[in-house]
């Protein structure tokens, strides 16, 4: 059976091999949400089952999402411990994706001026923002880690692919 008719069938159940490597790993999550969310026009269920997929997939210490309402990041679907409810622009990592309009990479939470520290056991994290058709940020998809340099180019590539399919 062809992958992609494959994956149709099997959009509700996860199929991720453990022994592939880490970009492997991410193309084959990246073709299963593209066909979970592909004909799902609700943003919110949409959100709730890629931070599930992705959180099932690399097993990170959170994965989530925040929305732009009334001029601040509040919290949307995610997958882990409790998080900060609401975010302004400029503060912390998502907040300064958000201004900044650009994936930030945290090696060490440590090190990022004006870290939001959610949980202490947080040690890196990467946020993505998410773009409406006119280029303008609507949110974020932020992930954090229990470990110091998780995130790196091959995360970043593939998490604003999946980003791009919530446009």
């Amino acid at each position: 059976m062809p992958l992609q008719k494959y994956i149709l069938i099997m959009a509700e159940h996860l199929i991720i091999s453990e022994s592939e490597s880490k970009d492997e790993r991410y193309n084959t999550l990246f073709e299963q949400i593209k066909a979970l969310v592909e004909d799902e026009t609700d943003t919110i269920a949409n959100m709730a089952n890629i931070a599930a997929m992705i959180q099932e997939t690399f097993h990170f210490w959170w994965t989530g999402f925040y929305r732009v309402l009334d001029g601040v990041l509040v919290l949307g679907p995610f997958q882990g411990p409790l998080a900060c409810t609401r975010i302004k622009k400029g503060k912390g990592v998502c907040g300064t994706a958000w201004t900044e309009n650009r994936t930030q990479v945290v090696p060490d939470v440590e090190q990022f001026p004006g870290h939001i520290a959610c949980s202490s056991a947080s040690k890196s994290e990467i946020v993505v923002p998410l773009h409406n058709k006119d280029g303008q940020v609507w949110g974020v998809l932020d992930i954090d880690s229990e470990f110091l340099n998780t995130f790196d180019t091959i995360d970043q590539l593939w998490l604003e692919r999946i980003s791009e399919l919530l446009c």
